[in-house]
């Protein structure tokens, strides 16, 4: 009997086909099973991408039990994951320790960080997890610090702005590139199984006396290719607008669901992301239900307060939704 496969299917199908990660690859494994029509010509498929399932999650557990077991895996938290890096003494572990009070060590000596530490920043009334990781010369940890930057919703360069900022970024960027990550900036072409990622790239150190030149030097080379703001661990300078900053570059928005009748909290925002629609939101809240929903009422910046949209309609930072099913 033949598969009679759908296009969803044949889409889910493209997506592990080009998935670099093994989390990605189940992902779409499990795609695939969901929207795979049951009948006895599917039998032996089904069978099949069960087996690559269960085979994937084993090689992605022991994985991360090597990586938990080396320091090196830190399990996602609030909104996003943000990962620091950098060389050494570029003052990672003062902004993680500026931003959320989370204790890394700080010293004037190299390799001062020596496995990964998370904080989670606040900024407004979402939380963000930020990571500091050991300095990019550690050779040894570059292929378990390599998993961990995939993993990652954006990753922010820290160069000191002490010394020529645009050499460091240069050889983070050769460093990263060999551990197959790789940005998608001014139209260059990434190389075949790199992996590319959203960037920030942070000046760090600007209350030092004798930077602007190196400043200056830094925002001539990121011009059409990076995101760049300069800042100071040290004395808090421009602080509020990083953390503004990297809310911006995640891409995400806030919106605030409500029940019939009731006032939505606003302290409590569902994060998603940019460009969401009504459709995505709603199967965020339950997975069912994106297929039960009839329509929903929105209050916010796009539309008229309490405006019936339909399942297409994107969102926008601040919303607020009432699900009708």
């Amino acid at each position: 009997m033949p598969a009679n496969l759908t296009p969803q299917y044949l889409e889910a199908e493209k997506r592990y086909r080009q998935a670099k990660d093994i989390e990605d690859k189940i992902f779409a494994l499990q795609q695939m099973l969901a929207v795979m029509p049951r009948h006895k010509g599917t039998d032996k498929l089904h069978a099949d991408l069960r087996r690559k399932i269960a085979k994937l999650s084993q090689e992605n557990e022991k994985r991360n039990s090597v990586a938990k077991r080396a320091g090196f895996f830190v399990e996602k938290e609030g909104a996003a994951q943000v990962v620091f890096v950098g060389h050494s003494n570029v003052g990672k572990s003062y902004l993680l320790s500026t931003l959320t009070q989370a204790v890394s060590m700080v010293a004037e000596y190299p390799f001062t960080t020596q496995s990964l530490i998370p904080g989670m920043m606040t900024f407004e009334n979402v939380q963000i997890q930020l990571v500091d990781t050991p300095p990019l010369e550690h050779k040894n940890i570059r292929v378990l610090l390599g998993n961990t930057l995939r993993r990652a919703d954006l990753i922010i360069i820290v160069v000191s702005l002490e010394s020529n900022a645009v050499e460091q970024l240069k050889s983070a960027l050769e460093i990263l590139k060999e551990i197959r990550i790789e940005f998608p900036v001014g139209g260059e072409a990434i190389t075949l199984g790199s992996f590319t990622k959203k960037s920030l790239v942070l000046a760090n150190k600007s209350d030092h006396t004798g930077t602007s030149k190196n400043l200056s030097e830094l925002s001539v080379f990121c011009k059409d290719k990076f995101t760049m703001i300069s800042a100071s661990a040290a004395t808090g300078n421009n602080i509020d607008n990083l953390k503004k900053t990297i809310f911006d570059e995640l891409e995400i928005i806030r919106i605030y669901t409500k029940v019939p009748g009731t006032k939505a909290d606003l302290n409590d925002p569902m994060v998603i992301n940019k460009g969401d629609t009504v459709d995505i939101a709603a199967e965020a809240v339950h997975k069912d239900f994106r297929s039960k929903l009839k329509y929903a009422i929105v209050w916010g910046s796009g539309v008229y307060d309490g405006q019936r949209v339909s399942r297409k309609h994107v969102l926008k930072d601040g919303d607020i939704i009432e699900f009708h099913i």
